[in-house]
């Protein structure tokens, strides 16, 4: 069964969105991150790998909500794991955060230990 994906209107105003908001599980509150859009797929990766972060809720149960304008969407998480799709999302990065105190953010990014936090969310 193919995964379901974001409209691409909602893709569009994650993809202009600096500041996406997400909650991971139901306990959580929601939380601003970076995301970024490539090839219609909507990716996240945590700065810091709590042990009771965002990251590792959505790793335990798969699930949460993301605010796309005013609604409310609930989201499915998955591990991304592919080199090709991980570098795209490393560009997008610098494409979408071009500003000087970004930098140290979107170089931070592209390190191995967050590469291999990335997670895919899709509408659940």
């Amino acid at each position: 069964m193919p995964r379901r994906r974001f409209t691409a209107s909602q893709a569009s105003e994650i993809a202009e969105t600096k500041y996406f908001r997400l909650r991971a599980g139901d306990d959580h509150k929601f939380i601003a991150v970076w995301a970024v859009v490539v090839d219609g797929r909507v990716l996240v990766r945590p700065w810091n790998d709590k042990p009771a972060g965002w990251y590792r809720e959505f790793l335990k149960t798969g699930s949460g909500a993301v605010k796309i304008g005013m609604q409310e969407v609930a989201v499915h998480a998955r591990p991304v794991t592919g080199e090709k799709l991980l570098d795209a999302m490393d560009a997008a990065y610098a494409r979408k955060y071009t500003t000087k105190p970004n930098n140290p953010y979107v170089k931070g990014f592209a390190t191995r230990a967050r590469r291999a936090t990335t997670l895919e969310l899709t509408p659940a």
